[in-house]
């Protein structure tokens, strides 16, 4: 005799109950505010108003947002939080800068998701400067995030002359999320048609031939033993090095370099 199949706790099934009705009432909220910036105007359009043709209370606006402005841009807390989760959830032998690609194409797929709201909502962006500030600085959380990450993989006390991971850390972050914007920006443009997941893979093949694996191997614990990515032997005037597949020419020529300044 089969047995009943085993229901959720009372407390996860209300939970989940609880997120969706939130995220309905925020999708509501930004589907008025975005039909009521472009009948209107958004300096014409007050909180009371956008409240009003979601069909709820000022006070639950402002349970789910901050200002006006906010409000078309209703996901961007939620996938900060998914982008998180990918670079918490990386494994260890993952390349930071993979890692850091898979996390941008969390914030592809949000906008992605609904193609035409997101076309109306960057036509709005582009005609109202307030909107457009506000969308910069949702744009410049991910840029700090994938920033911190990728510095955190490096050895800070271990910087020789001539290291250039934090550089690059820096670098390479501003580069995926630059990456990411103008794909983005050329898919709006073109009235969210085409396959924007594969253009964004084509920028990322772009970055990652460009800063190679130079920007730390990530964090391996101390008790793995890890493989360097290069070795060098001196063979009476002769240095031969011995790299792995995935090293790169920045990473090959540090370690000569060292073993013919020890030399």
């Amino acid at each position: 005799m089969s047995q009943p199949a085993k229901s959720d706790p009372p407390e996860t099934a209300n939970g989940r109950r609880a997120a969706a009705q939130r995220h309905r009432v925020r999708q509501d909220l930004a589907s008025a505010a975005m039909h009521l910036f472009a009948e209107r105007g958004y300096e014409a359009t007050t909180v009371d108003d956008i409240a009003a043709t979601a069909g709820v209370a000022r006070r639950t606006f402002f349970r789910h947002f901050r200002s006006k402005e906010e409000a078309i841009f209703p996901d961007h807390d939620d996938t900060l939080v998914r982008v998180q989760a990918v670079l918490d959830s990386a494994e260890p032998y993952e390349h930071p800068l993979d890692t850091v690609c898979r996390g941008i194409t969390e914030v592809l797929r949000m906008y992605a998701h609904m193609p035409e709201v997101s076309v109306e909502r960057y036509r709005l962006t582009r005609e109202v400067p307030t909107l457009r500030e506000r969308e910069i600085a949702s744009v410049a959380r991910y840029e700090r995030l994938f920033t911190r990450y990728l510095l955190g993989h490096f050895d800070e006390g271990a910087h020789r002359d001539g290291d250039d991971d934090p550089l690059l850390a820096e670098v390479a972050a501003s580069a995926v999320v630059a990456a990411h914007n103008h794909v983005l920006r050329r898919w709006l443009r073109n009235d969210g048609k085409g396959d924007v997941e594969a253009q964004l893979n084509h920028a990322f093949d772009v970055i990652k031939a460009t800063f190679g694996s130079g920007i730390g191997a990530g964090r391996i614990p101390s008790r793995v033993a890890v493989e360097p990515a290069a070795t060098v032997s001196r063979q009476g005037e002769v240095v031969v090095a011995v790299a792995r597949t995935d090293a790169s020419p920045a990473e090959i020529l540090r370690t000569i370099e060292q073993a013919l300044r020890r030399a």
